[in-house]
């Protein structure tokens, strides 16, 4: 079984890149805040919500974006540890939501103390909802997911493929398909975990 979200590009670029900004702290460590800003992006364009992206361009702009990113910035800010909790990343970009009047929106924090099991088929459950999942990487004991390490990303897919479960992380400007249960099991007692979103009925 395989599902894949409907992404977006900003010009070239599969979603925003952090490695866009010359503001020293957005580009090491603006991960939070611009994973929040591709969440508003790919619900403003996927899901018609129109309210979360202050430019209405039918072309997606680099400009644009660095400027969103900025936007974003004083609630999620670059800070010493990083926006290093499910708790912190869902507190800024309620503040946001509610600056813009949004009252849709609503969200749940996932800890990566769960099984793997029960994250597995929560993962199955928003993507078939049509949701992406900010997730947040802290430490890991795989050195493959070096570029993951306290790193904010969106995972947009998933693939059931020879008993493997794969998921699509996007981050960076581009995609890659990660084995879930490596991820999910960092090996380090402080985890992060994954951002589950929905609409209020």
């Amino acid at each position: 079984m395989k599902k894949e979200l409907e992404y977006f590009y900003i010009e070239d670029s599969y979603g925003g890149n952090q490695e866009w900004f010359t503001d020293f702290m957005m580009n090491r460590g603006g991960c939070g805040a611009l994973t929040a800003c591709d969440t508003c992006l790919y619900l403003h364009l996927h899901q018609g919500k129109k309210h979360l992206y202050p430019f209405q361009e039918e072309e997606l702009k680099k400009e644009q974006y660095i400027q969103f990113g900025e936007l974003m910035k004083p609630y999620l800010s670059p800070r010493k540890r990083g926006i290093d909790t499910l708790d912190l990343f869902m507190d800024g970009f309620r503040n946001y939501l509610r600056d813009i009047q949004d009252e849709e929106i609503l969200m749940k924090g996932f800890s990566g103390i769960h099984e793997m099991k029960e994250a597995k088929e929560k993962v199955r459950e928003q993507m078939e909802k049509g949701f992406p999942i900010p997730y947040l990487n802290l430490l890991h004991q795989n050195p493959i997911f070096e570029e993951y390490e306290w790193h904010w990303f969106l995972l947009t897919g998933y693939e059931e493929k020879e008993e493997k479960f794969l998921v699509k992380a996007v981050t960076y400007g581009k995609s890659e398909w990660l084995d879930f249960e490596e991820l999910w099991n960092s090996g380090h007692d402080e985890k992060g975990g994954m951002v589950l979103l929905t609409f209020r009925k």
